[in-house]
């Protein structure tokens, strides 16, 4: 059994509110890319995960995370392997999508995903949605022509975790979200102001149609009108920061 993490953006975040519990309301629009991390499971007596992958050392301290949990509430017993493709603490779902490939694998439902986290409910669909709410709230879109459109994402390898990100925030609600492509991040500047690179990251990808931040970052993503435009972005990033991460993509 093997099962697909799809990698998670935010085309557009706003942030219109700070509850009194600490969470923060948002609109978002997510979509998901066709590439991610990726979990098998294996039969077994008790239920046990292996990490592999190019990022596995940064999940090498975690003890109960959070695809084991999913695998609990999905009644799963089995030896999992989870390949960590993408990187960690990186605005792309991280473990909110592999705990949805979890529960995708064992049947696992929304209810269990909305026990999980805000993300994972959305992850779980892993298809455009609108997020509302704290991101839990979703409702699917159809938006004609961007399933297929080529990605290219980019992180310039320095970890960003979200909660700082969203304490950071300046509390100024910028208002609702309307049509995406005119919309923003409004975690931007808090998470530019945290990791100053990603100014540099933007700027790298100024020749997409769009380019913005995903999640709380530090990963950025490009959209292309092609994937020869995209593919010539990617060779010229890599060549100019060879220290960054790259990936090309495109939007399910």
């Amino acid at each position: 059994m093997r099962e697909t993490a799809y990698a998670k953006l935010n085309l557009a975040l706003h942030v219109r509110a700070r509850e009194a519990d600490g969470y923060h309301r948002i609109e978002t629009i997510f979509a998901f890319c066709e590439d991610g991390d990726v979990v098998t499971a294996a039969p077994a007596e008790t239920l046990t995960l292996a990490v592999t992958g190019p990022f596995a050392c940064a999940l090498a301290e975690e003890g109960d995370n959070l695809v084991l949990r999913a695998a609990r509430a999905a009644g799963a017993t089995a030896a999992l392997t989870l390949d960590k493709r993408l990187p960690v603490a990186a605005g792309l779902g991280g473990g909110s999508a592999d705990a949805a490939a979890v529960l995708r694998l064992f049947g696992g439902t929304m209810a269990d995903a909305a026990s999980l986290g805000a993300d994972v409910p959305a992850c779980l669909l892993s298809r455009t949605a609108r997020g509302e709410g704290r991101g839990d709230a979703i409702e699917p879109l159809d938006l004609p022509g961007l399933s297929g459109t080529p990605v290219l994402l980019v992180n310039p390898n320095i970890p960003l975790a979200t909660g700082p990100v969203f304490k950071a925030w300046d509390g100024v609600d910028r208002g609702p979200l309307g049509d995406w492509e005119s919309g923003r991040n409004d975690l931007e500047a808090a998470a530019r102001a945290l990791v100053p690179e990603i100014g540099a990251v933007l700027e790298a990808l100024a020749g997409a149609r769009v380019a913005r931040m995903s999640g709380s970052g530090a990963t950025c993503f490009g959209l292309y009108d092609n994937e020869a435009a995209r593919d010539a972005a990617a060779a010229r990033i890599a060549t100019e920061k060879p220290g960054w991460w790259l990936s090309q993509t495109r939007l399910r």
